[in-house]
C-alpha cells in the first residue's frame, strides 16, 4: 500500500468519524451563543442513540420498517429537544448551576439509556442502519471522490449545517437575540428580547441536534447500541466549542482534527506499525487538550455572559 493510499484510507475512514462531533458542537455552539454551557450533552447522545436504534430493532418487518430508520431520527431530535429544555428549567428558569446541572444531565441520559437497553433489548444486537450514499460521477473521482462523496446522506446533511448555522447565527433577527443573550442579556431585556425564551429555544435546538448526533452514532457508524457508544464525544463537542472560537467553520476544523486523529491511531493498528496501542488510542484526546491550551486567545472571543444565570429583578 502506497502513501497516498494510507492517507487517503486516513481521510476517509476521518471524514465520517467528524460528523457526531460537528452536529453536537454545532447545537453546543447555540447553547453557548445564548450563555449557557451544557455539560451534558454526552447523556443527550446516548439517549439519542439508543431511542434511534429502537425502530430499526423493532420494526424489522412490516408497514413502517422502510421509516424505521426515519423514525430514529425524529424520536432522537425530540427526545435531545427535550431534554435540552429540562435542562432549560433547571439552569434558566431555577438558575441552578449549570455545570453541576450539566454532570447530572450526563448520568441521567446515560443511565437511562444504559438501562432501558438492558431492559428492552438485552444484549448488543447489529441493525441495518443507514446504507451509503454515494455521490454520481463525483464518487468516482481519484482520491477525493471516496474522501468527499462516498458517504451516507446524514454526513452530508450534517456537512451542510455549517453554512446554515453561520446563516441563522448571523444574518438572522434569532441569530441576533442568541447572540445578545449571551453577551450582554439585560441590554438585550431592555431591547424587548425575552432573553429566557431565547435561552430556552436555543438549549432545545442544541439538544435536538445532540440526539442527532447521537442517533448517529447508532444508526450510521456502529449500526448497534452500547453502553458506551458515545465514547466521550459529547464532552469533545463542548470542547470543540472553545477551540472554534464559538464560530461554525472553526468548529468544523476542529471536528474534522479531532477525527483524522482518531482515524490515524485505527490505522496505525490496523497497519501493524510497532507504535504502542495505549499511546494511539489516547492521542485523540491528547490532541484536544494540546490544541486547548494552545489557542488561549479563543477566550477573549466568548459570550460575556457564558454560564452567568439571567435574572432581570437584580440590581445592577
Amino acid at each position: 500500500m502506497s502513501i497516498l493510499d494510507i492517507i487517503m484510507n486516513i481521510l476517509a475512514i476521518g471524514v465520517p468519524f467528524s460528523v457526531a462531533l460537528l452536529l453536537a458542537a454545532l447545537g453546543e455552539m447555540f447553547n453557548q451563543r445564548a450563555g449557557v454551557f451544557n455539560l451534558g450533552c454526552e447523556g443527550i447522545m446516548s439517549m439519542g442513540a439508543f431511542l434511534a436504534f429502537l425502530p430499526p430493532f423493532f420494526l424489522k418487518t412490516g408497514a413502517l420498517a422502510p421509516w424505521a430508520n426515519l423514525l430514529g431520527f425524529a424520536g432522537a431530535a425530540a427526545a435531545g429537544a427535550v431534554l435540552g429544555l429540562l435542562f432549560a428549567l433547571v439552569t434558566v428558569s431555577f438558575r441552578a448551576p449549570q455545570g453541576i446541572a450539566g454532570i447530572g444531565l450526563q448520568m441521567l441520559g446515560w443511565g437511562a439509556a444504559g438501562t432501558l437497553f438492558r431492559h428492552y433489548v438485552g444484549g448488543v444486537t447489529g441493525i441495518g442502519g443507514v446504507p451509503p450514499l454515494p455521490i454520481p460521477f463525483l464518487s468516482q473521482i481519484p482520491f477525493f471522490g471516496p474522501v468527499l462523496f462516498n458517504h451516507n446522506i446524514v454526513a452530508y446533511l450534517a456537512f451542510l449545517a455549517v453554512p446554515a448555522s453561520w446563516y441563522v447565527l448571523f444574518k438572522t433577527p434569532w441569530g441576533l437575540k442568541v447572540r445578545a443573550a449571551g453577551t450582554h442579556p439585560r441590554a438585550a431585556d431592555t431591547m424587548g428580547i425575552k432573553v429566557t425564551r431565547v435561552r430556552y429555544q436555543a438549549l432545545a435546538l442544541g439538544g435536538a441536534m445532540a440526539g442527532l448526533a447521537g442517533a448517529y452514532l447508532s444508526l450510521c457508524q456502529a449500526k448497534m447500541f452500547a453502553d458506551d457508544i458515545v465514547a466521550g464525544r459529547g464532552s469533545i463537542a463542548v470542547a470543540l466549542v472553545y477551540f472554534g472560537r464559538w464560530h461554525p467553520a472553526w468548529i468544523l476544523s476542529g471536528a474534522l482534527l479531532f477525527s483524522l486523529a482518531q482515524a490515524l491511531q485505527l490505522s496505525i493498528q490496523v497497519l501493524g506499525i510497532k507504535f504502542p496501542y495505549e499511546f494511539a488510542v489516547m492521542l485523540p484526546y491528547a490532541l484536544v487538550i494540546a490544541v486547548l491550551a494552545f489557542s488561549r486567545r479563543s477566550r477573549l472571543r466568548g459570550p460575556a455572559e457564558l454560564g452567568k444565570p439571567y435574572d432581570r429583578e437584580t440590581r445592577i
